[in-house]
């Protein structure tokens, strides 16, 4: 019923404090991948989303990657907050990475001449539909995570040290783990300011 699926909307939140546990398996957590990537619709068919899934050791070696990076442009006296939150991310129990193929992108472009300046555009919104669902199916499993997005300052050491395909654009990246305190409150702003209806 969709009263089920707006409830399970409404619980997805974004969870900064996770710990290195977690409350299923592996096996479930990539179940939740693949049945996302199966079934999530993309414009013309095209299926141009990839998906990495980093547990353990490759969960941290993302994050310590990401903390060298950020280390050569971010200011040595401004860097201690920058350190805490690589920290919360490096203390989950994985991380999602999602991407664009560019090639198959590319490929719409020249088939559909007349719509290839959408197709780019159109590629983000199935990769964002993609981070949606297991975000909240991930919820759902008692499961908190949030969305980062440190591309494009970490593409390149992420493809080389993961051997991943060039054309592979990265969109962002979600660490993943048991909650260990609640999200704050979440403040709405007017429905009237963001639903017209005409009848």
């Amino acid at each position: 019923m969709s009263k089920d699926f707006l409830a399970a909307i409404k619980e997805r939140r974004s969870i900064y404090a996770i710990s290195k546990e977690s409350p299923i398996s592996d096996e479930r957590i990539l179940k939740i991948v693949e049945e996302t990537v199966t079934h999530v619709p993309s414009s013309f068919n095209s299926q141009s989303t990839r998906i990495v899934v980093l547990f353990g050791e490759q969960h941290n070696k993302l994050w310590d990657l990401t903390t060298d990076v950020l280390k050569a442009i971010v200011p040595e006296d401004q860097f201690e907050s920058t350190q805490q939150r690589m920290d919360g991310f490096r203390n989950g129990y994985g991380t999602i990475l999602f991407f664009e193929d560019q090639q198959v992108v590319i490929g719409m472009q020249e088939a559909y001449a007349t719509y290839q300046d959408r197709f780019p555009v159109w590629a983000q919104h199935t990769n964002a539909m993609h981070q949606f669902v297991i975000w909240t199916a991930l919820e759902l499993e008692g499961l908190g995570a949030n969305l980062q997005h440190y591309n494009p300052l970490i593409d390149e050491k992420v493809k080389a040290d993961w051997n991943l395909p060039e054309s592979w654009q990265l969109v962002a990246q979600m660490p993943f783990g048991k909650p260990t305190a609640p999200a704050g409150e979440k403040q709405f702003k007017p429905m009237e300011d963001r639903l017209l209806v005409f009848k």
